[in-house]
């Protein structure tokens, strides 16, 4: 019996017509009747529930949503949790949108929880397999758990299972339109089903425990069993392909189709490169040309990506020279390995996620298993956008740097994995340079500078702004300079037997360039770690700002202060109830469109408060004001609007009881057109 028609059913009943534009919500409900009607039929067809799923899903991915969505904050170098708070543990997995949600597929390690707890210290012989989990998105940040697809008994064919396995890893999930099944290829090394090899489980939802389909320890063409490195990739026609390296010296990159029947065959594979080792096979779609890449074979450690691109429309056609993902080279891909990409086409822009594997319990280089940077491209090639936090709003593909960002690269010293006399990303200046074990807070690495010795990092462009520099040193006396357009600060270091953090504060920078220099004072060695160059002052908004609080605003509820992080003096906290507006009163010095931007809090986990977006009287469009989290944490939703040149009020008109988010503020850009 298939489990899954009937769970898509219920997952899709609970979407609301007011969250999408009628265009698409139109062929959206006809699916979900007829599939409906199909997970009711005791005499329905495998086929008939297979062409259901797929029409189902089909129409749900073409969902448009009413309003611009909300920019969501990603912070790396940190351990990521779940929507209950539980840690996130998925290891050379994937991410792949189904229908209107994103569900991620990882490997758990048992080494993952020993990190976490206690992340001073290499975990090389904790690799055992522990389940693949599953967790949901709709915005690629917050991720709800959902159920853990397979375990250690997880059956594998002739009577083994999954704990059987020597090593179990690099996974992704593909969804066959045939069958209906969602079918997850991932490595096995199993000395009781032949050696090495691809498992395929499949399920009948996403979310399903998944069962035994198939063991292929050869794909033809590959000179050995099993794979090197792979991952899954889903082109635009729903067609989906493994990408792998061969197993033994992975100097060959393949790309093989799955099986259309039922996706339980890897078929033949075409080579796309070869030349030197590679591992992380991973493979992205940008602009119509699709892009190979991977890193240097050598165990766990990180380096930079090495990227093939097509040379034409196929993706099993022919390949150019390898280069170097720029972007990549001055911290090793923000210390990270080729994990896989997640291409999100916005209703804006398409931006392409670049998902790093940070393999820090078996090779102790930093905190954070995950790391997600974004990738564009502005010019012939992509870049890389090494950045420690960003936002992101997964309805326009819009991106933006985090107001948290740390602008200096490599800053813990983690990304040469060996002691060096060069550190990644600080050109020499003279003197002694070097890496030396023992960094603060249990880390592996510090930066040491002796005899009058320096370093410099040249940072290509920081936005305008006030910043915050910082960092942890001991031993001899030391300096930091930090140099823009507009002069330089220096930041002294006295001598210290032990490790004592420096900072300096108020330091105006114009936008443009700026290089941050560290330098030994004498002959002894000033040793420091985890340096940090963050803006503290809010960007200025680009059009104008209309805080809740201050009149002519209206909120009909309270002016309240009692929830961390707002601006100015207060947000409105609007009555709960529906009709409980917030309303601002807003000039224009022309007529036009503009966009506008609602600061908000939602601390409410059960349902997102959605309300009219009501512009001189008028009903322009709906927002939805998703829960954050806490009422601490602030989100900022967008919308476009019609104005009028002088003066325009904006009201927002929650419609449902639970009246509308706390609204912060109102930013409003300039009117255009």
């Amino acid at each position: 019996m298939d489990r899954g028609l009937e769970y898509l059913v219920s997952d899709y009943q609970t979407r609301t017509p007011t969250k999408y534009t009628a265009d698409s919500w139109k062929p959206f409900a006809k699916a979900l009747t007829a599939a409906a009607d199909v997970a009711g039929d005791t005499s329905a067809t495998t086929s008939d529930v297979a062409d259901a799923k797929t029409a189902l899903m089909t129409a749900a991915a073409d969902l448009k949503a009413a309003d611009e969505g909300t920019f969501q904050t990603i912070t790396n170098n940190t351990f990521w949790n779940d929507t209950s708070g539980n840690p996130i543990y998925s290891q050379g997995g994937g991410v792949f949108k189904f229908g209107d949600t994103y569900y991620w597929y990882g490997v758990h390690y048992t080494g993952a929880e020993l990190y976490r707890a206690n992340p001073t210290r290499k975990y090389d012989g904790n690799v055992s397999f522990a389940s693949i989990p599953v967790y949901s998105s709709k915005d690629l940040v917050n991720w709800k758990f959902e159920n853990r697809v397979a375990t250690r008994s997880t059956g594998v064919g002739s009577g083994a299972n999954l704990g059987g396995a020597g090593w179990v890893g690099r996974l992704g999930v593909s969804y066959n339109e045939n069958t209906g099944k969602y079918v997850l290829a991932v490595q096995m090394w199993h000395t009781g089903r032949g050696g090495h090899g691809v498992l395929l489980l499949q399920g009948d939802s996403p979310t399903d425990t998944f069962d035994y389909g198939y063991f292929q320890t050869q794909i033809t063409n590959s000179p050995t069993t099993g794979t090197g490195d792979q991952t899954v990739f889903t082109d635009d026609d729903g067609k989906d392909y493994l990408i792998f390296s061969n197993r033994e010296g992975r100097s060959r990159g393949f790309v093989a189709k799955f099986r259309e029947s039922d996706s339980l065959r890897i078929e033949p594979a075409v080579q796309i490169r070869s030349g030197a080792g590679r591992e992380g096979n991973a493979m992205f779609k940008l602009d119509g040309k699709y892009y190979h890449a991977a890193s240097d074979l050598h165990g766990w450690n990180t380096s930079v990506n090495y990227v093939n691109e097509s040379t034409g429309g196929n993706v099993q056609g022919s390949y150019s020279s390898e280069y170097v993902l720029a972007g990549t080279e001055m911290d090793y891909s923000h210390v990270t390995q080729t994990g896989f990409f997640v291409t999100v086409k916005g209703t804006k822009q398409n931006t392409v996620i670049y998902a790093g594997d940070r393999w820090a319990d078996f090779a102790w280089n930093g905190i954070g298993y995950n790391q997600w940077v974004p990738i564009t491209k502005t010019g012939a090639r992509p870049q890389f956008h090494s950045v420690s936090q960003w936002q992101f709003n997964a309805t326009t593909g819009e991106w933006r740097v985090g107001q948290a960002n740390n602008h200096i690269l490599n800053p813990d010293i983690q990304a040469d994995r060996i002691i060096v006399s060069s550190v990644r990303g600080w050109r020499n200046l003279g003197g002694s340079v070097t890496n030396v074990n023992g960094g603060v807070n249990g880390s592996r690495f510090a930066l040491q500078v002796s005899n009058s010795g320096g370093v410099e990092q040249r940072i290509e462009s920081v936005p305008a702004g006030t910043y915050t520099l910082s960092l942890h040193a001991r031993g001899s006396a030391g300096q930091v300079v930090i140099t823009g357009a507009n002069g330089s600060r220096t930041l002294s270091i006295p001598a210290s037997s032990g490790w004592a953090k420096r900072e300096l504060t108020g330091i105006a920078l114009p936008g443009g360039a700026a290089t941050v220099t560290v330098r030994a004072s004498g002959s002894g060695g000033v040793i420091v770690d985890q340096l940090s160059l963050v803006k503290t002052s809010a960007d200025a908004p680009s059009g104008q700002r209309y805080e809740a609080e201050t009149a002519p605003a209206q909120c009909q509820g309270t002016i309240d202060s009692n929830q961390a992080g707002y601006s100015g003096s207060g947000f409105c906290n609007g009555t709960a109830a529906a009709g409980a507006f917030a309303q601002f009163t807003v000039t224009s010095a022309a007529a036009g469109r503009a966009t506008v931007g609602v600061r908000f809090a939602n601390g409410a986990t059960d349902a997102a408060r959605p309300a009219n977006l009501i512009v001189n009287g008028s009903t322009v469009g709906t927002v939805s004001f998703e829960s954050t989290g806490a009422w601490t944490t602030w989100s900022t939703k967008t919308a476009t609007v019609p104005l009028n040149a002088g003066s325009n009020t904006i009201r927002l008109d929650p419609t449902t009881a639970a009246g509308l988010p706390n609204v912060d503020y109102l930013d409003v850009g300039a009117a255009t057109g």
